[in-house]
């Protein structure tokens, strides 16, 4: 089955909304590594001679690793758009890589990095519960 692409112009639209939502990843995820940086140089020194509360290292902790997981979300994200521009330059962009049929344009709209269509996506998301 012979899979329909989107037309250039549309692909030239797409390209611009990734290119702007990989700049906003990449911005966030450069404020949260200088943010974890400071935090941790604000606390490696403790001029008090107290140690820090149970609490505010549980706080810090959790705090810690909601960033990294955020952070690995960014990651996932980025790559999955990196993934869209590389198919917008190869010219597969806007078909299921799963079925070849085409992406609704709703979905693409929506998610411009998607990769399979609604069908496919249930499909797949149904295998892994």
């Amino acid at each position: 089955m012979v899979q329909k692409k989107t037309s250039g112009k549309k692909n030239d639209q797409f390209k611009k909304v990734l290119l702007g939502m990989k700049e906003n990843i990449v911005h966030d995820i450069k404020n949260m590594a200088a943010v974890n940086s400071a935090d941790n140089k604000d606390k490696s020194g403790d001029v008090s001679g107290h140690s820090m509360h149970i609490a505010d290292v549980a706080t810090d902790m959790y705090d810690r690793e909601f960033s990294l997981g955020l952070a690995s979300n960014d990651r996932e994200l980025l790559n999955r758009i990196e993934a869209a521009l590389k198919r917008i330059i190869d010219k597969s962009f806007g078909g299921c890589t799963v079925c070849k049929k085409p992406i609704a344009a709703a979905r693409l709209k929506a998610l411009p990095y998607v990769e399979t269509c609604l069908k496919c996506q249930e499909q797949l998301e149904s295998k892994k519960r």
